[in-house]
C-alpha cells in the first residue's frame, strides 16, 4: 500500500523552514583573476569527486518518481549493501537555502537504506538547476528501466504540471511524444490517490493501464470509491490490486464493448481487354470507390496518355451529359 509520506525525514523541510523544492539552485559565483581560477578548479574537482555524506543531510528534491514504498525491496537493498557495500553513488546538488545540506537528484532508495543502516552515503555533488536535475533524474530512471508504466505516467504528469514542455518530458523519460500522450492520458484519467493505492504494478503494461483508464472514465466514480474497493486487498501485491480493481470495474459494466467494425464490401471486378483480346487490366469497384488498374506492358503507353488526359475526358463527359440533359 502506498504511503502518504514515503521518505519520512527526507521530505522534511530544511532548517530554514520553507518548502523550497521547486526553487532553482543558485550557481556558485567566482571572483575574477587568479583567485577565481583556483576557486573554479576546486569546484571542478569537487564535481568529479565522490563524497561520503551523512544521509540525514540530504533532503527531498525534484519530482516523486515512486508511487509506493516496497518494504520487501527495501529490505533486499539493505541486505545487499550490508554484504557488498554501496556499489553505485547517488547524485545530489547543494541545497540553495541551507549551507551544508543537499537535495536528492536520484538515488532515493539508497538514501533510505543507508539511513536505516546508519552508514554514510557515497554521492556525486553537482551544481544543477531545476531543469537539469529533472532531466538527470528521469534519464537515470529510464537507463535502469525499473520504473513501471504508471510511475512513468505519474512522473510525466508532475513534469507537465511543473511547467515543463513536451520535449523536456520526452528527454527526461527517453521516449517520444506519442508515448508521453499515453502516459498523460492515464495520469489525467485516474486520480493520483487511486494510483498510489494501486501501487507501481510492475507487471502491468501500457495497454492494461489504458484499458483501466477507459473503464474508470466510463463510470461516475470518485477516488474514494476505488480506494474503498482496494482496501480489501491491502495486503496483496500491487499487480493483484490492479487486477482486482480492473475486475470490479468490469463487473460494474462501466466499459461498453467496442462495436464490431462493419464488414468491408466485397470488391466487384471487371476485366479490361484490348482490341486483340489480350488483357489490358481491370476495373475494381468497392463501395463508393472505383479503381482502374492497367498493365503498363499491355497498355503500351495508353496508361500514360490516360493519366495526362483523364481530366479533359471528364470535362468532355460532363459537357455531353449536360447537353443530353437538356
Amino acid at each position: 500500500m502506498a504511503r502518504k509520506n514515503l521518505l519520512g525525514g527526507l521530505i522534511a523541510d530544511s532548517a530554514s523552514g520553507g518548502d523550497d523544492a521547486e526553487k532553482p539552485a543558485r550557481a556558485p559565483r567566482y571572483s575574477k583573476g587568479a583567485i577565481g581560477a583556483v576557486s573554479q578548479s576546486i569546484a571542478d574537482l569537487k564535481n568529479r569527486a565522490i563524497l561520503e555524506i551523512d544521509p540525514f543531510q540530504i533532503s527531498e528534491g525534484g519530482l516523486r518518481d515512486r508511487v509506493e514504498h516496497d518494504e520487501d525491496a527495501h529490505a533486499q537493498l539493505m541486505q545487499s549493501i550490508r554484504e557488498h557495500g554501496q556499489q553505485v553513488p547517488i547524485l545530489v546538488r547543494p541545497d540553495p537555502e541551507t549551507e551544508g545540506r543537499y537535495r536528492i537528484v536520484y538515488g532515493r532508495r539508497r538514501v533510505l537504506a543507508l539511513r536505516d543502516l546508519g552508514q554514510p552515503i557515497k554521492a556525486m555533488v553537482r551544481d544543477l538547476d531545476d531543469r537539469e536535475a529533472i532531466l538527470a533524474q528521469g534519464q537515470e530512471n529510464s537507463a535502469r528501466r525499473d520504473l513501471s508504466f504508471v510511475e512513468k505516467a505519474n512522473f510525466a504528469r508532475q513534469m507537465r504540471d511543473a511547467g515543463y514542455d513536451r520535449k523536456v518530458i520526452c528527454d527526461a523519460l527517453s521516449t517520444d511524444k506519442t508515448l508521453i500522450s499515453r502516459l498523460l492520458q492515464v495520469a489525467d484519467t485516474l486520480p493520483v490517490e487511486l494510483i498510489e493505492h494501486i501501487g507501481a504494478a510492475p507487471g502491468i503494461g501500457r495497454d492494461r493501464w489504458l484499458a483501466l483508464a477507459a473503464l474508470w472514465g466510463a463510470q461516475d466514480l470518485d477516488a474514494q470509491d476505488g480506494i474503498a474497493m482496494l482496501a480489501v486487498q491491502a495486503n496483496a501485491r500491487s499487480d493483484a490490486r490492479f487486477e482486482g480493481l480492473f475486475g470490479w470495474l468490469e463487473k460494474r459494466g462501466g466499459a461498453k464493448p467496442a462495436p464490431s467494425p462493419a464488414p468491408r464490401p466485397v470488391p466487384q471486378k471487371r476485366a479490361l481487354t484490348r482490341a486483340d483480346g489480350k488483357t489490358l487490366g481491370q476495373v475494381i469497384r468497392r463501395g463508393d470507390t472505383l479503381r482502374i488498374e492497367l498493365s503498363r506492358k499491355a497498355a503500351g503507353g495508353f496508361d500514360d496518355w490516360l493519366a495526362e488526359n483523364i481530366e479533359e475526358i471528364h470535362r468532355d463527359w460532363l459537357a455531353t451529359r449536360d447537353e443530353q440533359g437538356r
